[in-house]
């Protein structure tokens, strides 16, 4: 099944405005290295850190940053912090999905009002540079979304955060905004969640996929897309569905220790000059066989791009009424097999590649089988 909803009709009554995505803070197990691996392999400037010689004693943040793409890598200073035991549970992975509001305070108490639980009450910083209001709920896992009003600030990234700049050369890769996040949840918590979304912030259901969209002969999972009202935050969300052998979320969910996000897309104007980046500092992709570009033209017609060098690069392709898009997938970029990233350049599509479900299946679960946990 395969719904699409209409994004515009929605565009001027959103109940929950939300002005696009602020920041996507990672726990991991070390903030210097992870934030050094992003400035290399994806291109991302190092602007502003927090830590030991900024007056904070129990951890360590860097803020990286691409066009409005901004990361927060944040690591503990001492074992028994929670960010100590989130890393240990589950490996590095993201904690925190921030979304940039007008007024922290009114979203906050009115997702609370709407059921929500609270993750951390309303907080203003303020330094030199202005002030800040936060506030936060929780979603699915331990994942949370803090509300960020940030209109009164015009410092580096937050009070308590200093500017800091790397002396390494960054050549930016390309990478523009955020164009989903996606998050993995238990069997049969789909709708659940979906159920929040709607109900606590307004959001609308744009897509439905079941199992028969997306599977193979022996995977599959369930995945529903909602989307805030101007279409900038766009949560699919997935659950496991009955396959013959574990499917990649069964993996996920194993690796992770619970729910939790899958993968950030982010989007780029030129995929073709993103990947060649990427490819050429160290970021490896899943790969798919040559026969699937084949048939790949009298399925999505007419193109801008060379095929020769999609084929080259393994970058899909899909197309819907409203144009096409052009994907591709990275491997888990720890060593358990849960975050991964998606680089997508759409060409007038507002869809997910549909069309690319088979060979992205198949190409997952290679790597699975290499694992040893098909």
């Amino acid at each position: 099944m395969h719904t699409l909803t209409d994004q515009q009709s929605t565009v001027g009554q959103d109940t929950f405005p939300i002005k696009g995505t602020d920041h996507i803070e990672f726990y991991v197990g070390n903030a210097k290295q992870a934030a050094h691996y992003y400035q290399t392999a994806f291109g991302f400037e190092l602007v502003a850190y927090r830590g030991p010689e900024t007056g904070v004693r129990d951890r360590a943040s860097y803020v990286v940053q691409q066009d409005k793409i901004r990361l927060v890598l944040t690591s503990a200073l001492g074992p028994d912090h929670e960010v100590a035991h989130h890393v240990h549970k589950h490996g590095d992975g993201v904690k925190v999905l921030a979304l940039w509001v007008d007024n922290a305070e009114e979203a906050y108490y009115t997702a609370l009002e709407r059921g929500a639980e609270s993750a951390f009450p309303v907080e203003k910083m303020e330094d030199e540079h202005g002030w800040i209001k936060t506030a936060a709920i929780k979603t699915y896992g331990e994942t949370i979304h803090t509300f960020v009003e940030r209109h009164a600030y015009h410092g580096p990234f937050m009070p308590g955060f200093v500017a800091k700049k790397s002396e390494l050369e960054i050549v930016p890769a390309g990478l523009r905004y955020v164009d989903h996040c996606v998050g993995n949840v238990e069997l049969g918590a789909m709708n659940k969640w979906v159920q929040f979304y709607q109900d606590v912030m307004g959001f609308k259901l744009l897509v439905t996929f079941d199992d028969k969209d997306i599977s193979t002969e022996y995977t599959a999972l369930m995945s529903k897309v909602v989307s805030n009202g101007n279409g900038y935050i766009k949560f699919p969300i997935n659950e496991p569905a009955k396959g013959r052998k574990k499917s990649q979320i069964e993996e996920y969910l194993d690796f992770y220790r619970s729910a939790g996000v899958q993968h950030i897309a982010v989007a780029t104007d030129d995929i073709i000059y993103t990947v060649n980046y990427l490819r050429k500092h160290g970021v490896d992709f899943l790969y798919v066989p040559d026969t699937y570009y084949e048939t790949v033209s009298q399925r999505v017609g007419e193109i801008k791009e060379d095929l020769k060098e999609l084929q080259r690069l393994n970058i899909l392709i899909d197309r819907d009424e409203e144009g096409y898009l052009l994907q591709i997938f990275t491997k888990p970029v720890q060593d358990r097999p849960t975050v991964f990233y998606e680089i997508i350049q759409r060409a007038g599509a507002r869809s997910f590649g549909k069309g690319n479900f088979q060979a992205l299946f198949e190409s997952i679960e290679r790597e699975q089988a290499l694992r040893g946990t098909l």
